[in-house]
């Protein structure tokens, strides 16, 4: 099982900050976490207060394991700053569904953020003063370096919330072979080449949750065709998610993802629910980056 230690919670005081913090607390509870809160910008006796009126009513008031961390500067560095330096494993912070504004860190600094964050992150598009467990959730086993943690992390929450449904979304590389069967083989070869990759593909996935305890969860496979980023997101809102997960994606792109946003970035543009992004412990990954690179 997958398990968060430390939590961190990025604060601007804004209208959905009680909100933010409720769901901080649930998390905090589901895992059995330390709860780290960072606020950057100017404070005083006022956010003071306020901050401790939040506290009382999510019964965080006399929590031993609740420590706050009043920062100045830049909001993404000094938020970052604050995760790598305390060890954070899991970091939450509200985001916009579009990014049509421009507010705190709401909307470019949570994309600073995404980029550079060295732990998992969670943006919140709708937090509630009374959070709800999550029931309908997407989780996205694209062939890459953390697909087992994204997995790993949807099962363990999905378990944990009594989830209704866990989509596994994986994406199946149909371009190819539509390429090579337009000259070599008849339509019936390439419906046969079309379902024995689309079989393949799915083995994969129930090789992944194998390994992986779900029991109890009803799991649906869903292979996608076409830009994956696009196609997730689609997906993602046809089914009604609550929550989607993916792997962090790798820090050095390849100069197609240079010149073509990322699947993730496309995601994070257009958010279609909540998002968590799953970055494993940093030795976890610089081995796992290393042999992908």
């Amino acid at each position: 099982m997958m398990h968060f230690r430390k939590i961190g919670l990025a604060l601007a005081f804004s209208p959905r900050t009680q909100a933010l913090m409720a769901e901080a607390a649930r998390f905090k509870r589901m895992w059995n976490a330390e709860l780290i809160l960072i606020h950057v910008g100017e404070y005083g006796d006022k956010e003071k207060i306020l901050l401790e009126e939040f506290l009382s009513a999510v019964d965080l008031s006399q929590a031993k394991d609740v420590r706050i961390f009043w920062e100045k500067g830049k909001p993404s560095e000094r938020i970052l700053a604050t995760c790598k330096n305390e060890n954070i494993d899991l970091l939450i912070a509200g985001a916009l569904k579009k990014e049509n504004l421009v507010q705190y860190y709401l909307g470019t600094i949570a994309r600073k953020i995404l980029r550079k964050a060295d732990c998992s992150l969670l943006m919140l598009t709708d937090p509630s003063i009374a959070p709800n467990p999550f029931k309908n959730i997407v989780v996205n086993a694209e062939d890459s370096s953390f697909v087992e943690e994204a997995v790993r992390a949807a099962c363990t929450i999905g378990l944990r919330d009594k989830a209704q449904w866990l989509h596994v979304v994986r994406e199946i590389k149909l371009y190819g072979l539509t390429m090579s069967a337009a000259d070599q083989h008849s339509e019936h070869e390439y419906e046969n080449l079309r379902q024995s990759l689309v079989k393949d593909e799915i083995d994969n996935v129930e090789k992944i949750l194998n390994s992986i305890p779900h029991e109890g969860l009803k799991v649906n496979i869903k292979m996608l065709a076409g830009k994956s980023g696009f196609e997730l997101a689609k997906f993602t809102q046809r089914k009604h998610a609550d929550l989607l997960v993916v792997g962090a994606s790798p820090r050095r792109f390849s100069l197609f993802d240079r010149v073509f946003p990322h699947d993730l970035e496309y995601i994070f543009a257009d958010m279609p629910c909540n998002l968590l992004v799953i970055h494993p412990p940093k030795n976890e990954r610089i081995g796992k980056e290393a042999k992908r690179g």
